[in-house]
């Protein structure tokens, strides 16, 4: 079981695959969402949520799709959560049961603050170094620049 809803943890997946993907074209919608088996309709909603927070780029034309808007080690795994867990609560009335307001989620927005806390310190280009160690990453993509 994940504290973080599914959307921040499939936010914290988008951008790690375009850092991991990106590095001679820019990574189409469509390709993320079949490598993953995710559906592209919900996907998009939240790489164009990251293109206005300033976490990706959107890149228009035949070849298009997302890149990084900055390096990797400026961008931490928190400000990635951040935007998907706004996203999600915009979509949500925000009203409950008293109880649920009063009593239960203060307790659940203390341990929020603390684990972006900790997802503040952790960069992208940490991840995508973990990510690189255990295979994940393109053969050939590390050091493939185009001039």
């Amino acid at each position: 079981m994940s504290l973080l809803p599914r959307p921040a943890r499939l936010a914290v997946l988008a951008a790690l695959d375009i850092a991991l993907h990106s590095r001679s074209r820019p990574v189409s919608s469509r390709a993320l969402a079949a490598r993953h088996d995710l559906p592209p309709r919900h996907l998009e909603s939240m790489l164009q949520a990251m293109v206005r927070a300033g976490i990706l780029k959107s890149v228009r034309g035949p070849a298009g799709g997302y890149e990084l808007a900055r390096e990797r080690r400026r961008l931490n795994v928190g400000e990635i959560v951040r935007v998907a867990l706004r996203a999600e609560e915009g979509a949500l009335d925000g009203q409950g049961p008293r109880l649920l307001t009063l009593a239960v989620d203060p307790i659940f927005a203390d341990a929020e603050r603390q684990a972006l806390a900790k997802l503040d310190t952790i960069t992208l280009d940490e991840l995508h170094g973990q990510a690189v160690a255990a295979g994940l990453a393109d053969i050939g993509a590390e050091g493939d620049f185009d001039i």
